[in-house]
C-alpha cells in the first residue's frame, strides 16, 4: 500500500541525512521561505518510462546513459530533501516499449501473483499514484491487469470504460478508479503539520480505441478527456480536495479544444478545478525549447494554460518536477506560486554523452533477473533473412537493409488504416539509408548475414527511435519527395570518366527511397532542391519515368506514405512535407514495426526489387567510396553493374559505375 504521509523533513534530518552525499541538497526557495501559513508541495513525475529499468539498449547490446528508471532513482532521494513536502507520480506507459516489455509479455508470461520488473522496480520508489499510457494495452487487457495488480501505489484512469459510454461520463463502468483523493500532512514554514486532501485524476488518449483496436475492441472504450474531466474534478471538489493534479498521458498540442484530441493537456489545464498538471506521450521535456512560441503555454514559467505543468523526458531521461507554493486560507489551500523543471540524468558535451547520476542499487536489484534474461532473448534468433541485410551499396542501388524497412512499414501502415477513410488509397513507403559511411568510417554499414536474425540486429537496420507515421500526399509531392532525395548526387557531365558521384556534406539519413513506385534519376541534370530543401533550379528535373502500377504517375493522385515522424514532421526540409500531411501517428517505433514484421513473417525476404536506377548516360563513368566488405557483395547488385575500382582514402574501398 501507498504510505500514508508525505516526506516531511527537518533542516536537522536534511543535513544529517546528507552528510555521506557528494553534493549537498539546497532547500527549494519555496521550502526555505515559506511563511507559517504557507507550504511547499513537490510534484516529482515519472512518464513514458517504457520498461527502462537498467540503463541498457537491448537493440544494441550495450549501456546507454540516456535512460534508466535506475537512474532516475538514484536521483529522487535528494530531490525529495530539497524540498519539505512531496509525492511522486507516474504517468503513464510504462508496460512496453523495449526487448524486456516484449520478453515479459512473449517469453516469461504473467501468471497471478508473477511480479514484473518494471512494477518491482517502481515498488522500490515508493510512489503515490500512477495512471495509464497507450501502449499499456499493447498486450491486451488481462496482460496490462495481471501486470498492474503487483503495484503497491493506486492506478487511476477517468476515460477508459468497459463498455459503450454513458450518457454521463459519471455513471461510465470504468476499470479503473477515475481518481483518488490522499489524506496527506503538509508541514508550513514555521514547522507546524496540517492536513491536506490531495486529488489525482488520469487520462489516457482516447486513440487507444483505434491503435489497439484488436485487444480493446468489444471490450473497452475511451471517452474524450477534456469532456471526463469536466465531468469528475467538480466531484473531486465535493469530495474534499484542497488540490487537484491531472496525470495527463497526452502530449501538449492545440490550445483549442475539439473533441477527442490526442494530445490534449492545453485545453485539459485550462478546466477550473485543475491546478496542476503533468503529461508525457510526447517523449519531450517541457519546459524546454520545443515549446517557445506554442499558443496556451509559458515555457519561461512552466505554465499550461496558466496552470503550472511539466513533461519529464522518456525512458527516465529526466525527472519532472512541479513546485507549488501552497498558503492556507480560510482552512482551504490555493496555490499561490510554482515552479516546472525537467531535471536531465545526463548532459551532453559537444557529442559526448555525460552521465549525471549513477544506478541506485535496489531499483537494479529489481530487476536484475529478467535484465539478464532479456539480454538472453535479444540475442536470440526471432526469424531468419533469406538474404544478406547490408547497407553497402545503399547510395547507389536499390538496398536490402531499406527494402526490409519499407516492407515492415507498408505492412504495417496498411494493417493501421483498414478501417479508416484512407484505406482505399494505395500505400508506399519512404525509408533512408543510415549506415552508410561517410563520416562514420569504413566499417559504418549495416551487416547481418543470411539466417538467424535476432532482435539486436534491428538496431543495424534501424538506428533511431523514431515512430512510425503516414502522409497523405499527391503524386507530384511524391515526385519532389525525390527530387529532394536525388540531391545528394553531384551534377555529372556526360562523357565523363570516373567522376565523383557522392555528395559527401549531404546526409544519407535524407536520401529516401519510395518504394511502391519505380523510377530513374538522372544525373546529367543539376538538382532541383539543395540540401537545406531550397529550390535553386526550378526548371530541372532528375526523377524520370515515375511510375505507379506500371503507369505514369498522375499527378494528382493522392497517396498514403509511411515514414517516420521525424520526416513527417518536416525533418530534412523536405518540400511540402510536414505535419499537416500527416494523417496517421503511430504508437509505436520503426524498430518494435520491423521487429513484429520478422516475427509475422518467420523468413523474410529482403531481396531488393530494382524499383529505382540511374538513367543511362553513353561513355559516362562515377565513382564512389564504400567500406572494403562490399567487395564480397558486388555480384549481389543486379540493376546495375559496379566493378571494383581499387582503394580509396582512410580505409575505404573506391568502385565504378559505368552509366
Amino acid at each position: 500500500m501507498p504510505s500514508t504521509a508525505l516526506h516531511p523533513i527537518s533542516r536537522r534530518a536534511l543535513l544529517g541525512g546528507l552528510a555521506a552525499t557528494s553534493a549537498l541538497a539546497v532547500l527549494h526557495p519555496f521550502s526555505a521561505r515559506a511563511a507559517a501559513n504557507q507550504a511547499h508541495l513537490r510534484i516529482m513525475e515519472t512518464t513514458d518510462l517504457h520498461v527502462h529499468v537498467f540503463p541498457y539498449d537491448y537493440y544494441a547490446d550495450k549501456p546507454n546513459d540516456t535512460m534508466g528508471l535506475a537512474r532516475t532513482a538514484s536521483i529522487i532521494d535528494a530531490i525529495r530533501a530539497e524540498a519539505t513536502n512531496s509525492i511522486l507520480v507516474d504517468n503513464g506507459d510504462f508496460l512496453q516499449g523495449n526487448p524486456m516489455g516484449d520478453y515479459i509479455a512473449y517469453q516469461r508470461g504473467m501468471k497471478e501473483g508473477d511480479m514484473h520488473p518494471i512494477i518491482a522496480a517502481m515498488n522500490v520508489l515508493g510512489y503515490d499514484c500512477g495512471t495509464l499510457g497507450n501502449h499499456e494495452f499493447n498486450y491486451g487487457l488481462d496482460f496490462l491487469f495481471n501486470v498492474t495488480n503487483g503495484a503497491n501505489f493506486p492506478l487511476v484512469c477517468a476515460n477508459l470504460t468497459k463498455g459503450t459510454l454513458a450518457a454521463n461520463p459519471r455513471e461510465d463502468a470504468l476499470f479503473l478508479k477515475p481518481y483518488v483523493i490522499l489524506d496527506r500532512k503538509v508541514r508550513d514554514g514555521s514547522g507546524q503539520e496540517h492536513s491536506i486532501r490531495i486529488g489525482l485524476i488520469g487520462f489516457v488518449p482516447p486513440q487507444i480505441m483505434t491503435w489497439d483496436a484488436k485487444n480493446l475492441e468489444g471490450k473497452a472504450n475511451a471517452r474524450d478527456i477534456v469532456t471526463a474531466a469536466e465531468a469528475w474534478v467538480p466531484q473531486m471538489r465535493e469530495e474534499g480536495a484542497d488540490l487537484v493534479v491531472a496525470l495527463s498521458h497526452s502530449g501538449i498540442g492545440q490550445q483549442a479544444y475539439a473533441e477527442n484530441l490526442e494530445n490534449a493537456s492545453i485545453p485539459l489545464a485550462a478546466i477550473d478545478g485543475i491546478d496542476a498538471i503533468v503529461t508525457g506521450h510526447s517523449h519531450l521535456d517541457f519546459p524546454g525549447p520545443k515549446f517557445e512560441g506554442v499558443a496556451g503555454i509559458d515555457n519561461a514559467k512552466g505554465l499550461i494554460s496558466g496552470k503550472p505543468g511539466v513533461m519529464g523526458g522518456f525512458w527516465g531521461s529526466h525527472l519532472g518536477l512541479i513546485d507549488l507554493l501552497l498558503e492556507r486560507d480560510g482552512g482551504q489551500w490555493r496555490v499561490v506560486n510554482s515552479t516546472s523543471e525537467a531535471r536531465p540524468i545526463f548532459r551532453r558535451e559537444e557529442k559526448k554523452v555525460i552521465a549525471e547520476v549513477g544506478d541506485k542499487p535496489e531499483v537494479l536489484a529489481a530487476a536484475e533477473k529478467d535484465h539478464e534474461a532479456t539480454l538472453a532473448y535479444v540475442r536470440t534468433p526471432v526469424g531468419k533473412t533469406s538474404a544478406p541485410l547490408y547497407s553497402y551499396f545503399a547510395l547507389v542501388a536499390d538496398d536490402p537493409s531499406v527494402q526490409i524497412v519499407s516492407q515492415a512499414q507498408t505492412w504495417y501502415i496498411r494493417e493501421m488504416l483498414k478501417d479508416t477513410g484512407y484505406r482505399d488509397l494505395p500505400v508506399l513507403s519512404a525509408a533512408a539509408p543510415f549506415k552508410a559511411g561517410g563520416r562514420g568510417g569504413a566499417e559504418y554499414y549495416t551487416d547481418v548475414p543470411a539466417g538467424d536474425i535476432a532482435i539486436k540486429n534491428v538496431a543495424d537496420l534501424y538506428l533511431y527511435p523514431n515512430t512510425v507515421q503516414a502522409v497523405v500526399i499527391t503524386g507530384e509531392q511524391v515526385r519532389n519527395w525525390l527530387e529532394m532525395s536525388a540531391g545528394i548526387f553531384d551534377q555529372i557531365a556526360p562523357g565523363s570518366t570516373d567522376a565523383n558521384l557522392i555528395d559527401g556534406d549531404f546526409p544519407s539519413y535524407n536520401f529516401d527511397v519510395i518504394d511502391g513506385v519505380t523510377y530513374e534519376i538522372d544525373l546529367s541534370q543539376p538538382a532541383m532542391f539543395d540540401k537545406d530543401g531550397t529550390v535553386v533550379n526550378p526548371e530541372t528535373r532528375r526523377i524520370r519515368n515515375l511510375e505507379f502500377d506500371g503507369k505514369p504517375i498522375d499527378p494528382a493522385q493522392k497517396f498514403v506514405v509511411a515514414t517516420n515522424n521525424y520526416r513527417a514532421g518536416g525533418g530534412g526540409n523536405f518540400p511540402e512535407i510536414a505535419a499537416d500531411k500527416v494523417v496517421f501517428v503511430a504508437p509505436d517505433t520503426n524498430r518494435d514495426v520491423i521487429v513484429r514484421y520478422i516475427i509475422e513473417q518467420e523468413t523474410i525476404n529482403p531481396s531488393a526489387d530494382a524499383n529505382w536506377k540511374f538513367a543511362p548516360m553513353e561513355n559516362t563513368s562515377v565513382v564512389f567510396d564504400s567500406g572494403p566488405k562490399a567487395r564480397q557483395f558486388l555480384a549481389d547488385v543486379k540493376a546495375i553493374a559496379i566493378e571494383d575500382a581499387g582503394d580509396g582514402s582512410e580505409g575505404f574501398a573506391r568502385f565504378r559505375i559505368r552509366l
